[in-house]
């Protein structure tokens, strides 16, 4: 897990990324950021009243000489970002219900990421991921050519790495959706030096079994390759078959994935939550995320049960998806 950290963070050595932390009372949150402060590959920006945002990091004795802070009800800047949130959505807020959302630390923290005051977010530790991740899409918005953000699990056993896909968003992804998970996906696998072999899985390998399930896995891999024609990217496999170069040559002898898959895109919710589970608990794979992707700027989703060092990691990520 060390080395997977260590990659991004020579990443991150002299490209300082500014990452808003909105939960700027939470405990977990204000150890992180005196962490990341101290290093200097982070510049946290903390949303919160400043006083009383200092006043609980002295009781907890950290230093946060380095650690912005930025108060919605006093920001300089406020009525700059009211219009801007006004002319983003299109006739869906008014200046009166913006002057509202902003008060809120998921929009404003957003609406600084949209305004390039800030390079990313994280937040989750103290609000649902509906809380988190419903600004970005308002206000943040996808990557032309994907229609909707997705969550991937990087799972890591000492040397191995592997990008699991979409273990945290789409319930009943179709063949379209699948393949833009497929291609966010190795474009994550590259941000953690892992080169992408990209595998869509389903219960039949190569129409071993037809139905509507393995059909439109077989279509999302038709779609990809003509997105991303360069892409190492093959299916349907059964996991297996993706995996295990002795099976894939049984089962799939002309595929350019001989076994040696290592972004795996389950074909729904379903199964990406229940694999990526099965791997950490009977495997004893770490499971780092769920990172969120295709999103224009990124934005990150902690869960409410996460520990300091989880939004710590979460942060380093962040900044390195901004490179």
């Amino acid at each position: 897990m060390s080395n997977l950290f260590d990659t991004l963070k020579e990443r991150l050595t002299g490209n300082t990324k500014r990452i808003v932390l909105p939960e700027g009372s939470d405990e977990r949150i204000l150890r992180a950021a005196a962490q990341l402060a101290g290093e200097g590959l982070v510049q946290p920006v903390l949303v919160g009243v400043p006083e009383e945002v200092k006043q609980k990091a002295a009781e907890l004795n950290l230093n946060f000489d380095q650690v912005e802070i930025l108060n919605p009800a006093d920001y300089p800047e406020f009525d700059a970002m009211v219009a801007s949130f006004v002319e983003r959505r299109k006739g869906k807020a008014t200046e009166e219900q913006a002057r509202e959302m902003l008060l809120d630390e998921n929009y404003f923290g957003t609406m600084l990421v949209y305004m390039d005051k800030a390079d990313g977010l994280v937040s989750g530790a103290a609000h649902s991921t509906a809380d988190t991740v419903r600004p970005a899409l308002q206000i943040i918005k996808t990557k032309p050519g994907i229609k909707k953000t997705s969550g991937v699990f990087i799972m890591v056993r000492e040397e191995e790495k592997y990008v699991f896909a979409d273990c945290a968003i789409n319930i009943s992804p179709d063949s379209q959706d699948l393949a833009e998970i497929a291609i966010a996906s190795a474009e994550t696998a590259n941000l953690f030096g892992i080169d992408p072999r990209v595998a869509m899985l389903s219960f039949s390998t190569k129409g071993s079994a037809k139905s509507e399930e393995t059909l439109k896995v077989a279509e999302a891999v038709k779609i990809a390759k003509e997105m991303k024609p360069e892409l190492t990217l093959d299916g349907e496999f059964q996991f297996d078959a993706a995996f295990v170069p002795s099976v894939a040559e049984t089962k799939a002898p002309d595929s350019e994935i001989k076994g040696d898959a290592n972004v795996f895109v389950f074909p729904g919710l379903e199964a990406g939550n229940i694999g990526y589970k099965i791997a950490q608990r009977m495997g004893n794979f770490d499971a780092v995320g769920p990172i969120l992707q295709g999103l224009n700027k990124p934005v990150n989703d902690l869960s409410r049960g996460c520990n300091t060092d989880d939004v710590y990691k979460l942060a380093i990520i962040t900044a390195a998806q901004a490179l």
